[in-house]
């Protein structure tokens, strides 16, 4: 029976444990994706360890959020607000087929919108090494560069990739600096 599945799950903050939302569903991702469809604010939300596999997050504010430890394997996390989450040790298992760990202390960075699809990049420091999001490419940021060195050469968008390429390299050496000295190694 469907209905004995249910149960009512609230998000909390994280700072002062007020609800933020409150819902019916089988799971606490179901509830999740029921306050992004409905446009519920969740920054600042105590979603830490949370399995959040395969949901649908396009456009969540999860601004300051607590996310650490969460299993987002195969998330939507686009157009995401993720600014200020903690997101150590997140699990990013099925992105892509890709089985990776957000590490260090500031695992998540976006930038945008910028290049020839005026869209936004997300860079991951992951226990694999930097990967980066640019609509539907996923893969290491040395794949990247050499994608955009093939697309775009030394054009407008191509500097721009490259300008951004250099911010991450640079923002992985100050929150991940392991991950950074495993880049240069290679």
């Amino acid at each position: 029976n469907r209905e004995t599945q249910m149960q009512t799950f609230e998000i909390k903050n994280r700072w002062d444990g007020k609800v933020l939302f409150s819902a019916g569903g089988e799971t606490l991702r179901d509830v999740v994706q029921q306050a992004v469809m409905r446009g519920a604010n969740l920054g600042g939300a105590n979603l830490g360890g949370a399995y959040l596999g395969g949901a649908n997050l396009d456009g969540a504010n999860l601004d300051g959020a607590n996310l650490r430890g969460a299993n987002l394997g195969g998330a939507n996390l686009r157009g995401a607000n993720l600014r200020g989450a903690n997101l150590g040790g997140a699990n990013l298992d099925g992105a892509d087929g890709k089985n990776l760990t957000l590490v260090g202390s500031r695992p998540v960075f976006v930038l945008g919108p910028i290049g020839s699809r005026c869209d936004y990049l997300t860079a991951y420091l992951t226990d694999a090494g930097v990967y980066v999001r640019a609509g539907c490419f996923f893969d290491t940021l040395d794949a990247f560069r050499a994608a955009v060195v093939a697309e775009h050469a030394d054009n407008n968008h191509g500097r721009e990739y490259m300008a951004a390429i250099a911010m991450i390299e640079a923002r992985a050496g100050i929150w991940a600096p392991a991950i950074a000295a495993v880049a240069e190694a290679a």
